[in-house]
């Protein structure tokens, strides 16, 4: 994987800006497509997962960070990554089903799951 390009890079794909308003959850995604994924930190992953924004780059890199902390912590709460991972649809599990079995590795690893989280998790294994 090429750390050293954006998603935009990596997509071949540049979001131009709006010609009206634009909230602050786009701009904030359109820049952060701009930025090297290396660069990306849990926080700038996990807005992006949470928006199904460039999944085929970042899952796999969520899933790194993940195997090395379940529960890596953006902006919102301890696991948020994980939170963000969990909750994308069984569309795109089925699209990635290798780092699918790998999260419910991470997951039914962790001994002592979050309250946070437990909906989540539950929801995840049920697919």
């Amino acid at each position: 994987m090429t750390r050293d390009l954006s998603l935009e890079e990596l997509e071949r794909d540049r979001w131009a800006a709006p010609s009206g308003g634009e909230t602050r959850l786009m701009a904030t995604a359109r820049e952060l497509r701009r930025k090297p994924i290396g660069s990306l930190t849990v926080e700038d992953m996990r807005l992006l997962i949470r928006q199904d924004v460039g999944l085929a780059h970042l899952l796999p890199l969520a899933v790194e960070v993940l195997r090395a902390n379940p529960l890596a912590e953006g902006d919102m709460y301890e696991g948020d990554l994980l939170a963000a991972v969990l909750t994308r649809s069984a569309v795109v599990w089925s699209e990635f089903p290798e780092l699918g079995r790998e999260v419910r590795l991470i997951v039914s690893e962790l001994t002592d799951v979050p309250p946070a989280l437990k909906r989540e998790v539950k929801g995840f294994l049920a697919q």
